[in-house]
């Protein structure tokens, strides 16, 4: 197995593991600045307002910093929805063709007797 085949089997795994990295390293930053008091931090909504603050700064860090996972992954899912819909044609045709064969059969019958 290629090397590039191996990377693209998992990309959905990576992508994921990776956003939710950055995410939690902006977790700590904003901690970190909320304990040193950089950023002012009172009780539960404090909190609350530094794990927004992290969603927002990493959701934009994400998008630019994995744009080559983010691709990897969407080729991945292409393939199997592409694949998952030729299985499904190709199982359709061969039931239209059993039904198709079973109606000859019984206009045949119908014809003979």
């Amino acid at each position: 197995m290629s090397s590039n085949a191996s990377s693209g089997k998992h990309a959905t795994l990576r992508y994921t593991s990776l956003r939710a990295s950055i995410f939690l390293g902006c977790l700590l930053v904003a901690l970190l600045l909320g304990h040193f008091g950089i950023i002012p931090v009172v009780g539960t909504t404090g909190i609350v307002f530094l794990v927004l603050l992290a969603a927002l700064v990493s959701a934009p860090l994400s998008y630019v910093l994995l744009s080559k996972q983010r691709d990897e992954m969407s080729a991945q899912i292409s393939e199997k929805i592409t694949g998952m819909r030729s299985r499904t044609a190709d199982r359709i045709a061969a039931q239209n063709a059993e039904e198709d064969a079973a109606d000859e059969a019984a206009r045949a019958a119908a014809a003979k007797g």
